[in-house]
């Protein structure tokens, strides 16, 4: 923009002297015209400020007269009397128009004055027009530095671009005086320009255009980066013409118009235009006025684009901000979690200890399930991938060692886990399942301690007893009290070898645990396990038997049958009752087998007088006692005859007529005699079976000669 015009100095100080004195020089007619092209060059000086007249700088000027008629100085420049200059200066201060300024000397003359005040007149009249044109060309200079003075404060407070681009359009078209002003973009991804904002635009086609770069006069600004102007648009064959921009201008029916560049840097950004709907010339000041306001909008676009990278690297900061804030938090909690993992390890933590501590730190309630009761497809996917599923509303982390599927971690009714949070579930996963293996190793160590130990009671008999009795303490078992040795199988079939292998390992592993949480033994033998149970005060063999079959069928899901021996006690002083008593549960578990009753348990006491055949030491006593001892024992308390009674009444075919004549007795005797044995052995008593037992127990108590 060119720099406001200034007023020659002079000009100002012979105003003051036509003040004062009543005189003024009065220079020669300037030939400048006022605001035509040519008149000013950005950044060069406005019409009136070169080279100031001689006359009027005071030194040359000719004395003033106080009769105001004219003279001339040395210089030759014309100076008047100050009566000449009033009009013109009432006219100056009125801001008539220049045509006013001829009325002083038509008046003059009109009047019939003297031939010297109108030729002082005529002398001040160009002086007055140039003063005027000065006034102007400074009022304008101040409303476009004001204008200027006015975006800029936009620019500096800038919130909105679009506002800021129309406030600079509008001024743009209202100092310059046009029909229309508009501002274009350009479009690098296009390769064109485009209307960005328009005032005064009546044609909608007209605001909506697209300019190739050089097609019309603003593709031509665009593209030489130079400001270009045009008075009549149509007959201008400068730039390239073309029938949608054309068309475009017809309908919006500019004429003249001036496109400058908005340049940042070396780089054209758009072009400013001001353009009117008639014929017009542009001077080279308001070329300039115009550019300043390029230059402020190309500022506001590139203001606008750095506060919207800086607001971007601001939303940038603020996420990474938030990202490392969250990475703190999810470092805190690994490292939590890590801790509280390792101190459970180290201090032999179980696997509920490590879901309560996982619970804590996800928020939520995690429990370790076993294989069977945790979702079966979710389990799989978890196993196959490594990860931690989604369930429903729940997280499954298999728990695995290698192959093997030892349970799972299920974290209940938290749908939304974040990954790091997955990855916390798994962790605890792998920690569990390495606690589960440790314990499995220590069980399966002690386990092979207890098999060693039971497998010396079984092989070898010359052992120490003191010995035996502190490898059995070590392990919690007492040689000292009353046990039952089991012999236990599987009942079902293999498909193959390595089948019945692994279901002969799960049936040891499980009689160990069995053995160890009953401070008993176990170990593998013959095909199938062999335990020693401490026999509780009140139980029995049989009784023995069927919890255990049924236990460890529960352990391995299969069918077990468990065959028991009588009550042993005192082992460690007689190991070889071990083997004796061992022998003497495969034969239970054999009967079982013969008997169809898989699945079983039962002890020898179980199967009768076959019993005597399936016993290792042939109790005889002991099967008389369990049969008929009730009926011994109340003849020897009450001296009564019940045993002859009824060795009489079985020989007697089981008739009580017959029984009296043998017993010589009354027949109400009999029958007294048989309702006392009923009670002392059961209703029963007459039954096939029962009385095939009893009979065979009479015989062997006469044989013993107990009787």
């Amino acid at each position: 923009m060119g720099n406001p015009v200034s007023m020659s100095s002079d000009h100002v100080q012979s105003v003051e002297r036509a003040r004062t004195t009543g005189t003024t020089g009065a220079p020669a007619p300037d030939a400048s015209a006022d605001g035509g092209p040519g008149d000013s060059t950005p950044g060069g000086s406005a019409p009136g400020d070169g080279p100031e007249a001689p006359g009027l700088d005071g030194a040359g000027a000719a004395p003033a007269s106080g009769s105001g008629e004219l003279s001339v100085s040395g210089s030759g420049e014309a100076c008047v009397s100050g009566s000449a200059e009033a009009p013109f200066l009432e006219l100056l201060a009125r801001g008539a128009s220049a045509d006013a300024y001829e009325q002083p000397v038509l008046i003059a003359r009109a009047e019939g004055r003297p031939a010297e005040e109108i030729a002082a007149l005529e002398a001040v009249k160009p002086l007055a027009l140039r003063v005027r044109s000065e006034l102007e060309g400074r009022r304008r200079r101040e409303a476009e530095l004001s204008a200027l003075f006015e975006t800029a404060h936009d620019l500096a407070g800038l919130r909105d671009l679009d506002a800021v681009l129309q406030a600079i359009v509008q001024r743009a078209r209202s100092l310059l005086g046009t029909d229309v002003a508009y501002l274009s973009l350009n479009d690098p991804a296009r390769g064109d320009t485009y209307m960005r904002v328009t005032e005064g635009s009546v044609a909608a086609r007209f605001q909506q255009l697209r300019l190739g770069m050089g097609e019309g006069l603003g593709g031509l600004v665009a593209q030489t980066a130079r400001p270009y102007v045009t008075d009549d648009y149509f007959k201008d064959d400068r730039f390239q013409h073309t029938l949608v921009i054309d068309a475009g201008v017809r309908d919006e029916g500019l004429v003249a118009i001036l496109g400058v560049p908005l340049m940042l840097g070396p780089h054209v950004i758009g072009v400013l235009f001001a353009a009117d709907r008639r014929a017009r010339v542009f001077g080279r000041e308001q070329i300039a006025l115009l550019g300043s306001f390029a230059a402020l909008a190309a500022a506001a676009i590139d203001t606008a684009n750095l506060l919207t990278e800086t607001r971007s690297a601001l939303g940038d900061l603020e996420r990474a901000n938030e990202i490392i804030r969250d990475r703190s938090g999810v470092i805190e909690r690994a490292s939590d979690v890590h801790d509280r993992l390792a101190e459970l390890v180290l201090r032999g933590g179980g696997v509920h200890d490590v879901a309560a501590a996982v619970s804590e730190v996800l928020d939520g309630t995690v429990e370790f399930t076993e294989p069977a009761a945790a979702p079966a497809r979710a389990v799989e996917v978890s196993r196959a991938e490594g990860h931690a599923v989604r369930h429903a509303d729940d997280w499954i982390a298999a728990v695995a060692a290698g192959g093997e599927l030892l349970g799972a971690l299920v974290l209940r009714g938290h749908p939304g886990l974040d990954p790091v949070d997955q990855r916390t579930l798994e962790r605890a996963a792998m920690v569990t399942s390495l606690l589960l293996l440790a314990r499995r190793s220590a069980a399966e160590a002690e386990q092979r301690v207890r098999g060693e130990l039971l497998d010396d009671l079984l092989d070898v008999r010359d052992r120490d007893p003191r010995l035996l009795r502190e490898r059995a303490t070590r392990l919690s078992a007492d040689l000292d009290a009353t046990h039952v040795v089991l012999a236990a199988r599987l009942d079902g079939t293999a498909a193959d070898a390595d089948q019945e292998a692994a279901a002969r390992r799960r049936l040891w592993s499980a009689a160990s645990h069995l053995a160890a949480t009953r401070h008993g033994l176990a170990a593998a033998r013959d095909g199938g396990t062999v335990l020693l149970l401490p026999l509780e005060p009140g139980d029995t063999a049989t009784e023995v038997a069927r919890r255990t079959a049924r236990h460890l069928g529960t352990a391995v899901h299969e069918s077990v049958t468990v065959g028991a021996s009588a009550p042993v006690a005192d082992l460690a002083d007689h190991p070889d009752a071990v083997a004796t008593a061992y022998e003497e549960g495969r034969r239970c578990l054999d009967a079982l087998g013969l008997l169809g009753r898989s699945g079983d348990g039962a002890a020898a006491e179980d199967f009768g007088f076959l019993g005597l055949l399936l016993a290792g030491d042939r109790d005889i006593a002991g099967f008389v006692d369990r049969t008929i001892g009730r009926v011994v024992a109340y003849d020897e308390r009450r001296g009564t005859d019940l045993v002859r009674t009824l060795d009489a009444y079985f020989a007697s075919g089981m008739s009580p007529a017959r029984t009296k004549d043998e017993l010589h007795v009354h027949v109400n005797t009999v029958a007294q005699r048989l309702e006392r044995v009923a009670r002392l052995l059961g209703d029963d008593w007459q039954s096939p079976a029962r009385a095939l037992e009893i009979q065979l127990a009479l015989r062997l108590h006469r044989l013993s000669g107990a009787g």
